[in-house]
């Protein structure tokens, strides 16, 4: 496809010496059009049926990277007040996967404390009176939907957690979600666009082709896992036993 945008300032532009023939051109941000347009172009089939089901293709490959990846822009971050005595489960939303890290403060300008994940069982051997009150010091995952604080908070408490969830879904601005651009579309689009070519692949019964855009899928989802590693990396200290003594780490290789 012919890139209609003027931009001289493109490296494209510039290679090419004037309008150019692209895949993606990033001064146009990709969103939920953009992507079905792709998506419709690549497979050439621009039936309605086939447009018809290019939202669930999206959705499926939405839900398929979310699994694959271990991102930061994944994570979300939200405050619960928890009352004194409150030994009920503390709720979380329906889009998170992993629980991260569970802290608390007592009141605005206080140190922040971080809880220690256990089991279930742990928790509830260690503080088996939910009654009983106390400092929080452990969390657990309790259901898909809500984690659980031991001991009973003892005083009004602020808990932030910090998650891995699912971004809202992608979908057309006359459909009643407005989102129509999100992390994926703005920060992993080729996984998404190969991830929605493998469901539309699958649709079509094009068997042969599966396996083109399923490898597709698979380096771009390892591009971002190693882009995931650089970002939690420390290059600035040298790892070290916490014990002291000898550095008893292998650093890579060496």
């Amino acid at each position: 496809r012919r890139c209609t945008w003027d931009c001289k300032s493109c490296n494209l532009w510039r290679s090419s010496n004037g309008p150019h023939y692209y895949t993606i051109c990033w001064l146009v941000m990709p969103d939920y059009a953009y992507l079905k347009s792709d998506l419709i172009n690549t497979t050439e089939n621009d039936s309605t049926e086939f447009a018809t089901q290019v939202p669930f293709f999206i959705n499926k490959a939405e839900l398929r990277i979310t699994k694959d990846i271990d991102d930061v822009g994944l994570d979300e971050y939200v405050n619960v007040s928890v009352s004194a005595g409150n030994a009920g489960a503390v709720p979380l939303n329906d889009r998170v996967r992993i629980v991260r890290n569970v802290n608390y403060k007592v009141s605005a300008g206080t140190a922040v404390t971080n809880l220690l994940q256990r089991t279930i069982e742990y928790v509830n051997d260690y503080w088996p009176v939910s009654a009983s009150t106390g400092t929080p010091r452990y969390y657990t995952r309790r259901t898909n939907s809500s984690i659980k604080i031991v001991p009973t908070p003892d005083s009004a408490t602020t808990v932030e957690i910090q998650t891995a969830s699912q971004p809202l879904a992608l979908a057309s601005a006359t459909d009643t979600s407005v989102t129509t651009s999100n992390y994926f579309s703005e920060y992993c689009y080729d996984a998404l666009f190969y991830g929605s070519l493998i469901e539309a692949t699958m649709y079509m019964k094009d068997w042969e082709t599966l396996q083109v855009w399923q490898t597709e899928y698979q380096n771009s989802i390892q591009t971002l896992r190693n882009q995931a590693r650089r970002t939690r990396q420390d290059n600035m200290e040298v790892a070290a036993s916490p014990a002291g003594g000898p550095d008893t780490i292998t650093q890579a290789g060496s």
